[in-house]
């Protein structure tokens, strides 16, 4: 009776290492955010939500970053057949109203997912 005390007070004591080292990894990357606040991507951004908030309610070519691709998007919005039309901007997502040749799709898309916008 006594081991499994003593086992079940070594993994309380493991798993409270751990919080605490999670809690100073977390301290440590919010540290590292609070220091990008100013940086030339943070501004990149800006542009970028500025930019598509002069687009709203026109149609649209969007680049998406290629971990965020999104088949609508890229298959009927930026061609011939279809077209994407910025709908709503805030400073983290933007919805947008794709028309492709058989129906329209209202969807909303994270500003971090987006490398480009231009008008058609």
């Amino acid at each position: 009776m006594e081991y499994v005390a003593l086992v079940f007070s070594l993994m309380g004591l493991y798993a409270f290492c751990q919080a605490g080292e999670l809690k100073r990894r977390m301290d440590k990357l919010e540290g590292e955010l609070t220091k990008m606040k100013g940086t030339s991507f943070n501004e990149a951004r800006k542009d970028l939500v500025r930019l598509a908030k002069d687009y709203a309610g026109k149609s649209v070519n969007i680049g998406l970053k290629e971990d965020y691709m999104d088949a609508d998007i890229v298959t009927y919005g930026n061609t011939k057949h279809g077209s994407n039309t910025i709908i709503d901007v805030d400073d983290e997502w933007m919805i947008v109203k794709i028309i492709t040749p058989k129906t329209e799709k209202i969807k909303m898309i994270r500003m971090e997912a987006i490398q480009t916008i231009s008008e058609d």
